[in-house]
């Protein structure tokens, strides 16, 4: 590693990143007379490259490489990482579903959708107690009412649960239902929320912010990395255009990026990218074609019931036409979808180049 130091950088700021250098286990030498650029020699570690680059008199570090170590492909994580959450399983080959409402109104009614979804492919089911909005005024989820439905259903059905959660405060109870933990577009650089994640062992599904680079969504996943939980899934959701047409612009070219640079699965979730039910479809199919590995996709058979995103939820007939051109996009490169149905693989861990036991 390289260090740039600036033009007359004074005696004791320049001992002091000497001795920092040092102190995290490396050794140096300067490489000109000037004593500006400065050679560091040493293994190194995640985190390393920030915190020589706070230091006053670094102008930059000049082979600085990548600042999220941990979520990039190297000699440990060559392959594909494969995180099981439930009977679903994201990577190495593996794509799963996640489906339902965007949020916990009628227990029926959220019945009757996790038994849809299931029963067409979706092993897990997305409905949030905690609903992040931007008018402080417009409905934001029943909160741990939601929660206590989603236990409910989840014990009525076998599905898992996919739920947000917004609040450092209400990580444990969220994961005491929750089999996956959703950070949202909106809190994508809450850090407080991301090193709460981090301690725990539950998979978390981070999404990118609607107004973040995919940099920024590898910087996020590094904060939950860092603190050791190493089930982090990206999902790619669209960012902000300038056209209307869609109420987001799906990035296909960041899920081929994150694909080929990253070793973390990434699944799409083309409800949002869409903002519309009849564009979910060809969205899904663009995302999975790009490398993705599944779906976070709005369903509910009645959308004019609901309090929020009602126009971008597909019905169960239409999320089952969306399973179905999954699979078979899947099978086209070598993938299969670990749809619910087939009998689960209980005895596979996560880890990097896992694969399933059975055929979908």
């Amino acid at each position: 590693m390289l260090l740039q130091l600036g033009r007359s950088l004074a005696a004791p700021h320049r001992e002091v990143i000497l001795s920092s250098c040092m102190e995290l286990g490396y050794a140096v030498r300067f490489l000109d007379e000037a004593q500006r650029l400065l050679q560091l020699d040493g293994p190194g570690a995640p985190g390393h490259r920030a915190q020589l680059t706070d230091l006053t008199g670094v102008v930059r570090v000049v082979d600085e490489g990548e600042p999220h170590e941990l979520a990039l492909r190297d000699g440990d994580h060559a392959e594909d990482s494969m995180i099981p959450v439930g009977n679903a399983r994201f990577g190495a080959g593996n794509l799963s579903l996640i489906a339902g409402p965007c949020a916990v109104e009628d227990e029926e009614r959220l019945e009757e959708i996790a038994r849809g979804v299931l029963r067409r492919g979706a092993w897990l089911l997305r409905a949030g107690a905690f609903k992040p909005r931007t008018s402080p005024y417009s409905f934001q989820g029943i909160g741990v009412e939601g929660l206590e439905i989603l236990d409910r259903v989840k014990a009525a059905t076998g599905i898992g649960v996919v739920t947000e959660v917004l609040d450092p405060r209400d990580v444990e109870r969220v994961n005491e239902t929750a089999d996956m933990i959703q950070v949202g577009a909106r809190n994508m650089a809450n850090f407080p929320l991301l090193v709460e994640l981090g301690q725990l062992s539950t998979p978390v599904l981070l999404k990118r912010g609607f107004g973040a680079t995919v940099e920024e969504l590898l910087g996020a996943a590094e904060y939950i990395l860092a603190e050791g939980n190493r089930s982090v899934i990206l999902c790619e959701r669209g960012v902000r255009g300038f056209d209307s047409v869609t109420r987001h612009m799906l990035d296909v070219g960041a899920i081929a990026y994150l694909k080929k640079t990253t070793h973390l699965p990434v699944i799409v979730d083309p409800s949002h990218a869409a903002g519309r039910s009849d564009l979910v479809r060809p969205l899904a199919r663009a995302g999975i074609a790009a490398g993705a590995d599944g779906l976070l996709v709005e369903v509910h058979p009645h959308p004019e019931e609901v309090h929020s995103d009602g126009a971008q939820a597909v019905s169960l007939p239409s999320f089952e036409r969306i399973v179905e051109d999954i699979a078979t996009l899947a099978a086209l490169d070598g993938r299969r979808l670990v749809r619910s149905g087939s009998p689960p693989a209980s005895s596979l861990h996560p880890g990097s180049g896992s694969s399933l036991d059975h055929q979908n």
